[in-house]
């Protein structure tokens, strides 16, 4: 039995054991892939994932010299808001702007709306309007945000059909609005994983991806797993990293170990990271 199939039953028991709903299990350890699905295969949101995928556009476009993370928002948009790329990316604008399924619509503009509003300083404010107006931000050099990945990123991962949700003004929603099925998104976690390198061809610098799991913002939460924030990426639980998105869409790396979980059970998601987590970081330590 290889390591990726024994993480995979210990991961797959718990799930058992514990009624947590999920659909599809991806395990990678090394170059070894074990897999488990409880539901028909199929392409599903994975909502707050998105984000690591705005990064790397970002990212790719910082290779190309188009932006850098430090650019100002005012170089890109007409606002007087003192806010970075990078900002928007950490959530460190300090912006306050709940979540609502409906902000999209719930004022003219989502963008200028949330670079209207005053800030608290360079602390962290999670939002995903944060990630929607770094995305608009980045479209006025790059262009329409999926077009410009469609063959930076999209294609080289096998992903060339997939389409990003978009609001009432055709931007692309960022910080969610993409489905993908489980080993979809485990593709993204190999990338990651490996620094930026997919199929031996590098898609984006590996100092992009390193700032997905380092320069860590303390987010003032006192949860393991929610201490700490970067680019996308959640630190922990325990020695792990994560994308994390709602109902339980998980990205979990852990040293040569990425466990992927595609489900529909919000409340019972950190307790499984937490387990994945565990397991991984011994699996990858034996």
């Amino acid at each position: 039995m290889t390591r990726a199939e024994h993480l995979r039953d210990e991961i797959g028991a718990r799930i058992d054991d514990t009624g947590f709903t999920a659909h599809g299990l991806h395990v990678r350890v090394g170059d070894d892939v074990a897999t488990r699905r409880w539901t028909p295969d199929s392409r599903e949101e994975i909502h707050s994932v998105c984000k690591a995928i705005a990064v790397l556009a970002v990212g790719i476009a910082a290779d190309e010299g188009l932006v850098t993370f430090d650019t100002p928002v005012s170089e890109l948009l007409p606002t007087a808001a003192a806010a970075t790329l990078w900002q928007l990316l950490t959530m460190t604008s300090g912006i306050d702007f709940a979540y609502s399924e409906t902000m999209m619509t719930d004022w003219p503009d989502l963008a200028a709306e949330f670079l209207s509003r005053p800030s608290r300083g360079r602390v962290f404010q999670y939002s995903n309007a944060s990630t929607y107006t770094a995305m608009h931000a980045l479209a006025q050099r790059t262009g329409d945000v999926e077009a410009y990945l469609r063959t930076r990123l999209f294609a080289p991962l096998g992903l060339a059909d997939i389409t990003w949700r978009r609001c009432p003004h055709g931007r692309v929603l960022g910080g969610e609005g993409i489905a993908l099925r489980t080993d979809e998104m485990a593709r993204l976690g190999l990338l990651l994983r490996d620094r930026g390198i997919f199929d031996a061809r590098r898609l984006v610098s590996a100092g992009i991806v390193d700032a997905m799991h380092a320069d860590w913002v303390t987010t003032g939460s006192d949860a393991d797993g929610y201490r700490r924030y970067a680019l996308a990426g959640w630190e922990g639980p325990g020695d792990a990293w994560r994308l994390h998105g709602a109902h339980g869409q998980l990205v979990i790396f852990a040293g040569d170990a990425v466990v992927t979980v595609s489900a529909s059970d919000h409340g019972g998601a950190d307790a499984l990271a937490a387990f994945v987590a565990a397991c991984a970081s011994h699996s990858c330590g034996s």
